[in-house]
């Protein structure tokens, strides 16, 4: 058949993506880049926010008007299993990817088939088609180990489940040898990793940076919680060549306060002190990290904490999302504050950032990116994007004159080549070839 797949959400979502691709692929289907040369279009769902969901559901009415056969995978129908418009067609949950041929193959007989068991299935070492050539994203556990009131993927995806650090590597291995060059290690929360088996993310991370070949790492969201028992151990693999010096540690609010109603399980002061040490070890490493503008009891001095927070530390990585609530979390049942309120404090938080994050630090750096990206095309200009070893994405145009022009239209994903950064913005650099 030919197949469809629309992803949203997080890298965790890609993956699942990535491997239902190749399991069908190795079943005899063929996949499609545009839905209306589809037979069977396949959803794979996210929870995380209430837009994804939203504009899912808007997707599966369009197509269910247009009469394809249609299967619905991921977070949405595992955490709401009841919905109605989903009892109409086949839905897969998100421990049960390995059978998406299976569900395929029956919703196309005509039969629904309903696959939401937290079963032990097979998840590393499958078959996949790579979104990206270059980038293996390996999942290291499915659930977490939070709390957080607000949090509708915890109630999709369970407790935490580590996987086994020798498919990891294996997973790794086979990676490295296809000729990948980024290797992003996902989860919920990365930090909780091995505290089901008696095992940690230092300890894996050691193990597979013993494997030979020339690639990067770049570890995923960690609570600082979690990060705050490790840190000594974390440092010294962020020095690893092998490693970019990047962290994703999610600060939510800098009102202690608000983080008690969030169930976060660390303090202001906590996150505080993760950053300064990380800067102070590793300077120049790219800091991330999350804020939830307008949860529910956020009044405006706590707002002010939050603003005065990011505004001390010039976090140059800031994902700022207005809390919308999710049905089925503690969260959703607090005295919401209504979007008047909320709109105006988000945009005071972005317009703070795009003041504090220019990049400026960057201008005239000099060294090797690798380009994973292929950018826009301008006038038959066709631009890469890379990044370098903090992380940081790179935009390389080509240079004056015909010989420039050949010269970059020899570049390829997987590249790794030196650049010299000749101006900033806020979310890349842009840079010219050097020598």
């Amino acid at each position: 058949m030919k197949v469809f797949i629309r992803t949203f959400g997080c890298t965790l979502n890609q993956s699942d993506s990535e491997v239902m691709a190749g399991l069908l692929v190795k079943a005899g289907h063929k996949l499609v880049n545009d839905v209306k040369e589809a037979e069977l279009v396949l959803f794979n769902t996210c929870t995380v926010k209430d837009n994804p969901e939203k504009r899912f559901f808007s997707e599966l009415a369009k197509v269910l008007a247009m009469k394809k056969m249609v299967v619905v995978a991921g977070c949405v129908p595992q955490a709401e299993p009841g919905n109605e418009l989903l009892r109409t067609v086949s839905v897969v949950g998100v421990r049960n990817l390995s059978s998406i041929a299976y569900v395929v193959d029956q919703a196309s007989r005509g039969n629904v088939v309903r696959m939401l068991e937290f079963s032990n299935n097979p998840r590393l070492n499958l078959p996949k088609v790579r979104k990206n050539p270059v980038v293996e994203i390996i999942p290291l556990c499915s659930g977490c180990l939070g709390e957080c009131t607000y949090c509708k993927t915890r109630l999709a995806r369970g407790k935490l489940l580590s996987y086994d650090a020798k498919a990891i590597k294996q997973q790794l291995e086979s990676a490295v040898a296809d000729g990948v060059k980024e290797v992003w290690l996902t989860s919920q929360d990365c930090g909780a990793y091995g505290k089901d088996i008696g095992s940690s993310l230092p300890t894996l991370l050691k193990e597979l940076l013993v494997v030979e070949g020339d690639y990067r790492i770049r570890v995923g969201m960690i609570n600082p919680n979690h990060m705050l028992e490790f840190i000594d151990d974390y440092i010294s693999i962020l020095k690893n060549p092998k490693v970019f010096k990047f962290a994703h540690l999610p600060v939510q609010s800098g009102s202690n306060r608000i983080l008690k109603l969030m169930k976060r399980k660390y303090v202001v002061e906590d996150f505080v002190k993760i950053a300064k040490r990380l800067r102070k070890e590793i300077p120049m490493i790219t800091l991330a990290t999350d804020i939830i503008c307008g949860f529910p009891g956020e009044t405006e001095a706590d707002f002010e904490m939050t603003y005065k927070l990011m505004e001390r530390l010039r976090i140059p990585v800031v994902n700022i999302t207005k809390y919308s609530p999710r049905s089925g979390t503690p969260a959703d049942k607090m005295q919401k504050l209504p979007t008047k309120v909320i709109k105006p404090r988000s945009k005071r938080l972005m317009e703070l950032q795009a003041r504090i994050a220019d990049n400026r630090e960057w201008l005239g750096w000099q060294g090797n990116i690798i380009i994973d990206e292929i950018g826009k095309t301008i006038v038959k200009n066709i631009s890469f994007v890379g990044r370098n070893d903090y992380y940081k994405p790179v935009v390389v145009k080509s240079r004056q004159g015909q010989k420039g022009r050949q010269d970059h239209k020899k570049l390829k994903l997987g590249d790794v080549i030196e650049v010299r950064v000749v101006a900033a913005a806020q979310h890349f650099l842009e840079a010219n070839k050097y020598g």
